[in-house]
């Protein structure tokens, strides 16, 4: 278990904290000399550093107001286990660039038939090929998900990502079937794949933001838990409390 570290708030105006203590367990009175001690977490307060040269109305503020509601992690730690252990997040970390790169190549092909009117079939079948990609992701995704969070699709983590993957899956499967159905003209055919298009782009961007929190997150753990094997004579009794009294 982590550290205890307490901020002192004094009657004057240096208090400060010190990061890498435990989640909130106490709050309590305090007399002569001290207003009160709250035992807090750093990462619930959301800072890294020590509070200095506050007034004791306003850190106190500070701490009770960014220690509300902590963000919730993407995964426990053994969701990020399984994650890490199972072979469908290589998958997953294949097809995603290769989908993107399939994504770019199609898009040029599209754009070069809407504004010439040539390259009508190859620009199909890029589309087709984007199409049967982004099925293959969705189903791999799926089986991921279900590894990782016991879940098949629409995980709390990831809920608006898998519903802008649908979105676009809707797009492109009725892409699909108004090729094969001869519904509209080829040209307004291609505009639903744009339309899928830009909806993939919106969704690439919140997988993006995710893996990024992801990856934070995981350096987060790593050195919280570098920090966990301390020396005993930093864990000493005594040595958790840190405070100036003015």
């Amino acid at each position: 278990m982590q550290s205890l570290h307490t901020l002192l708030k004094s009657t004057g105006s240096h208090s400060f904290c010190e990061c890498e203590a435990a989640p909130a367990i106490e709050h309590g009175a305090r007399h002569k000399g001290f207003h009160s001690v709250e035992i807090f977490s750093a990462d619930q307060a959301g800072v890294d550093c020590v509070l200095s040269n506050l007034p004791v109305s306003s850190a106190s503020t500070v701490a009770a107001e960014r220690s509300k509601s902590p963000r919730k992690p993407l995964y426990t730690p053994e969701q990020r286990a399984r994650r890490d252990a199972t072979p469908w997040t290589l998958v997953q970390a294949i097809l995603a660039p290769l989908q993107f790169l399939v994504f770019l190549i199609s898009l040029g092909l599209v754009a070069y038939y809407l504004t010439t009117g040539k390259g009508y079939e190859v620009a199909t079948a890029s589309i087709l090929i984007k199409t049967f990609l982004l099925y293959t992701i969705m189903i791999t995704g799926s089986i991921w998900e279900k590894v990782v969070f016991d879940e098949w699709l629409f995980v709390e983590a990831f809920f608006w990502e898998d519903v802008f993957s649908m979105l676009v899956l809707a797009l492109q499967t009725l892409y699909v079937v108004a090729l094969l159905k001869g519904w509209w003209t080829p040209e307004q055919q291609v505009y639903i794949a744009v339309a899928a298009y830009g909806t993939y782009l919106v969704n690439a961007a919140q997988f993006l933001w995710k893996l990024r929190v992801a990856r934070l997150e995981g350096k987060k753990n790593d050195a919280g838990s570098q920090s966990g094997q301390m020396s005993p004579s930093m864990t000493a009794p005594g040595t958790n409390w840190a405070g100036q009294q003015s």
